[in-house]
């Protein structure tokens, strides 16, 4: 059974909020479609290296986040583009945060 999901708009609002709540710098880089976008979530780790976070389901249909790296921030930047080359309606929230962990729990996939 997959359970409700939020609209994007306010998952960002409220993963920014959290962020700020943590005085983790970050921003919204990209809106999307405030329904129904999928949402991306880069974290710098330091100034070369950043991971990406992006929306999933796991084998069971639940929420959870897929990641990607750590990694080159090139790297990570040109998987960025190639989810907006697939999707127009991506969200991108960027923050800085040498732990690389969301401010929320939350299932991670790898």
């Amino acid at each position: 059974m997959m359970d409700a999901r939020l609209k994007a708009g306010l998952l960002v609002q409220a993963i920014l909020r959290l962020y700020d709540r943590e005085l983790i710098p970050a921003v919204l880089r990209r809106r999307g479609d405030a329904d129904a976008g999928a949402v991306l979530v880069k974290i710098a780790v330091d100034r070369e290296n950043a991971l990406l976070l992006s929306q999933a389901r796991d084998a069971e249909g639940r929420a959870a986040w897929l990641r990607t790296g750590p990694a080159a921030d090139a790297v990570i930047e040109a998987a960025i583009a190639k989810a907006i080359d697939r999707d127009p309606d991506i969200w991108v929230i960027e923050a800085e945060d040498p732990r690389g962990q969301l401010p929320f729990e939350a299932p991670i996939l790898r």
